[in-house]
């Protein structure tokens, strides 16, 4: 697993904030408040730009080659 957040990952690409603000109707500086992105978020933002859920909130969402694993 990266050791890059969901939130690192957005602040990283230039202009993604914007974009992911306008997609779901809020401001800009909400998006700049999370510290993590908000799991209700996550489908929407994958959806609409390709970055999984999985890589968003990995402490939430688990990628499908674990799914279903007993730990």
């Amino acid at each position: 697993m990266s050791d890059v957040t969901g939130m690192e990952l957005i602040r990283s690409r230039r202009g993604l904030s914007a974009k992911i603000a306008a997609e779901l109707g809020i401001t800009r500086g909400a998006v700049a408040q999370w510290n993590v992105v908000p799991p209700q978020y996550c489908p929407i933002i994958e959806e609409a730009f390709g970055i999984p859920r999985e890589e968003l909130r990995p402490d939430i969402f688990l990628k499908p080659e674990n799914a279903g694993v007993a730990a």
